[in-house]
């Protein structure tokens, strides 16, 4: 789904986290499916499929607060 929404996207835009948890699951219960979209983003990020950034500034790795883009974007 992560990929399916930034590629619908113009590029240049990120997408956050809690935006493809409400993607994924019904209304109300977005909070519940956040485990399962940090994992998803863990193993995107690892294959090189995303990158992180938070306030212009590139994440190696998810910590805190997130925003995900295309590898080719800078932040």
């Amino acid at each position: 789904m992560t990929l399916a929404i930034l590629n619908a996207r113009s590029p240049g835009t990120t997408v956050c986290p809690s935006e493809i948890a409400r993607a994924i699951t019904s209304y109300g219960s977005w909070r519940d499916a956040m485990p399962t979209v940090h994992a998803g983003v863990d193993a995107l990020l690892a294959e090189g499929l995303v990158q992180l950034s938070w306030k212009g500034r590139l994440l190696t790795r998810r910590t805190g607060a997130y925003r995900i883009s295309r590898p080719s974007q800078t932040a």
